[in-house]
């Protein structure tokens, strides 16, 4: 079980002030975490928890990929544009994980299934958790690779490196 107590303290410590929905997005996913058998690597949840501060601006919601409607209307994959926890686009990638409407992305049951299932799948790009962190590697830089290549690798690096300090981890 994690100590939420010392988890937002960690957290405040290093990002300041959250808001209520920041905080209620963070009790979802750490449910989530300890809701679900067979995890137990907290590197997992740390660089998950600095995906999903990174992918949402840091609010901690699924989300909708930010713009007007005349720039999304522009993107390849409208309408199936940027929604969740992980900004997840492509009809293909919707149809992977089952949703027929765009906007249940939103909701939060899907946006912590679509984020837990694909991370350690490797249902986004083919690379999961279990590529960077496992008892050979640790490699919170490459990691990115599992949502979007290397783009912001230093800046989701640098969260993990916060979150799994929360976590009681420290950094390693």
């Amino acid at each position: 079980m994690i100590d939420r107590d010392k988890f937002f303290s960690t957290v405040r410590d290093h990002f300041g002030p959250l808001s209520q929905d920041q905080v209620d997005g963070f009790n979802k996913i750490l449910d989530e975490w300890e809701g679900r058998p067979g995890l137990s690597d907290i590197r997992w949840l740390a660089y998950m928890l600095a995906t999903v501060w990174h992918e949402t601006d840091k609010k901690m919601q699924p989300i909708q990929e930010m713009g007007s409607l005349e720039y999304l209307k522009k993107k390849p994959y409208y309408p199936w544009i940027g929604r969740g926890l992980v900004q997840i686009t492509w009809k293909k990638n919707y149809d992977k994980f089952g949703i027929s409407k765009p906007e249940d992305a939103l909701t939060w049951p899907v946006a912590l299934r679509v984020m837990f299932d694909g991370m350690v799948t490797g249902e986004f790009t083919g690379k999961s958790l279990m590529d960077y962190f496992n008892h050979r590697a640790n490699d919170p830089l490459r990691a990115r690779r599992i949502i979007n290549g290397l783009d912001r690798a230093a800046t989701v690096k640098s969260y993990y490196l916060a979150f799994l300090e929360a976590l009681g981890r420290g950094s390693t």
